[in-house]
């Protein structure tokens, strides 16, 4: 496999790209402070997911992983009160003497350990710190609970707000990049994917939809309890809760679409959650949801999760969010013309792209976005509009006529969202499928996938995985679509 030509950038990537893989360097310091403890091989971790992350500061501990995280939430809609209880399992990667945990403006009531001795633990506004009787070596496995309660609210970051949020007659969780912590402690680094089992107990009148599979739901007087499992590992910033008045609508794969699917393949039963009063238009708005799955199925490889949900909001949303296993969208986007058809298909293309294969930094949100945006392309002339390759150039000439001063490869936190990072990865898969063929060019997607489904990934990996595929040196083409703000022609 051949590497990319030298350049200081470049050379940066590749390190951080390692770096994302294994810690080197351990944090632990005197005072017990991450910010004290940094070193140099540490610097050079700066943003891989295995040291704070500059796009969301203050955010994680790189020395320990979580891995299930169990939240048992009781919560109040009149009042926007919220009681939680978290059973954190967690494993030390260095040798610490103390931990932080991730959350925010939510009082702690009770705290207790297994698996190592605490000495003391203490809270501020948006962190926990929890000071063992000794250090702790690494690899040491221990399980924290505690009891937490509060009025939930989003929290801002450099990007703007994100977490938990009251809708009219409801609650809306939509935290990326930062907002986990507004509604339960966690280890708030991307790179640290666990996996969840979610309760929720609120009033009957109200539906709950979380992330996973629903394992139970039981009611007692005029409360319902709602448990979700969510076998396969997530990052912290995908974790969910939708509360509202939705009626839930299940569609099962239909068997003759599965016979047009290679082998191995398979597509899911989805869910549609929507009010009563909207379910005429939801369900036409989203008519086209199981024939989505379907293509995405056949071009990326098996849906990578055991089922799908598309909730719908009764309130207008800004914008549509993606998380683990299901998407949200506001009522405004219950039409059937295209600026809301492809942004229900973008959402879905995230469970491959964002969600099963997660970026460990958030400078590599193209790996996110990017894929998703031609994920709506693809999806363009099954929807009876543009080819592929006709929405490519249409976006590549809009986007020639925007500033120039955008690095796709680390666009920095204030344009991690903007529309150009989006676009601009998009025209750059469509530059690679132009050098190296469509078939090559899905092979390289399925085995992107295959290959690092429920893990966290680097710019770096992806362009590895590319060349093996392709057999060949991409280098140049990566540089220039990643590392130069200059728009690169298409091939």
């Amino acid at each position: 496999m051949s590497t990319r030509p030298t350049s200081a950038k470049k050379a940066a990537r590749a390190a951080a790209s390692a770096a994302a893989h294994a810690l080197t360097a351990d944090v632990d310091g005197a005072k017990d402070a991450v910010a004290s403890a940094v070193t140099t091989a540490q610097v050079a971790l700066t943003g891989t997911g295995d040291s704070p992350d500059p796009y969301v500061p203050r955010h994680g501990d790189a020395r320990y992983d979580v891995t299930h995280y169990d939240l048992d939430l009781t919560y109040r809609i009149l009042g926007n009160h919220l009681d939680g209880r978290a059973v954190i399992s967690l494993r030390t990667r260095v040798a610490v003497r103390s931990i932080d945990l991730d959350l925010n403006d939510l009082r702690i009531t009770k705290f207790s350990a297994k698996g190592a001795k605490v000495a003391r633990w203490s809270q501020s506004r948006a962190k926990t710190t929890i000071r063992f009787a000794s250090a702790v070596a690494a690899g040491t496995e221990m399980t924290l609970t505690m009891a937490y309660r509060g009025n939930p609210h989003p929290m801002r970051g450099i990007d703007g707000l994100a977490g938990w949020e009251e809708l009219d007659d409801g609650v809306i969780v939509a935290s990326q990049p930062h907002g986990a912590p507004s509604w339960y402690p966690c280890n708030d680094r991307a790179a640290n994917k666990a996996t969840y089992t979610i309760t929720v107990t609120t009033d009957s009148a109200y539906s709950v939809v979380a992330n996973g599979v629903l394992a139970s739901r039981r009611t007692s007087g005029q409360r319902t309890t709602w448990r979700y499992e969510l076998a396969e590992p997530m990052s912290p910033y995908l974790a969910t809760v939708q509360i509202g008045q939705y009626e839930l609508t299940r569609h099962e794969p239909a068997k003759a679409s599965l016979g047009r699917l290679p082998a191995g393949s398979r597509t899911v039963p989805w869910t549609l959650a929507a009010p009563p009063m909207l379910r005429r238009a939801a369900t036409s708005a989203f008519a086209d949801q199981g024939a989505m799955i379907e293509l995405y199925t056949k071009l990326f490889g098996p849906y990578p999760f055991a089922e799908y949900t598309a909730v719908v909001t009764a309130d207008r949303l800004d914008i549509p969010l993606e998380s683990q296993t299901l998407s949200t969208f506001g009522s405004n986007y219950c039409t059937r013309d295209w600026p809301s058809q492809r942004l229900i298909a973008h959402e879905l293309a995230h469970q491959w792209f964002g969600n099963a294969v997660t970026a460990a930094a958030w400078k590599d949100i193209w790996l996110h976005e990017g894929f998703a945006c031609y994920a709506e392309w693809l999806w363009s002339p099954e929807a009876g509009l543009a080819t592929t390759d006709e929405q490519a150039r249409t976006h590549w000439a809009k986007l020639s006529r925007l500033p120039q001063d955008l690095v796709l490869g680390d666009p920095g936190p204030q344009d991690m969202f903007d529309d150009r990072v989006y676009k601009r990865g998009a025209l750059l898969l469509h530059a690679l499928r132009l050098t190296i063929g469509s078939d090559t060019f899905f092979r390289v997607l399925r085995t992107w996938v295959e290959r690092y489904k429920y893990t966290t990934v680097t710019t770096e990996d992806f362009i590895a995985t590319a060349e093996d595929v392709a057999d060949r040196d991409l280098g140049a083409l990566f540089a220039a679509w990643l590392d130069e703000a200059p728009l690169p022609p298409l091939p």
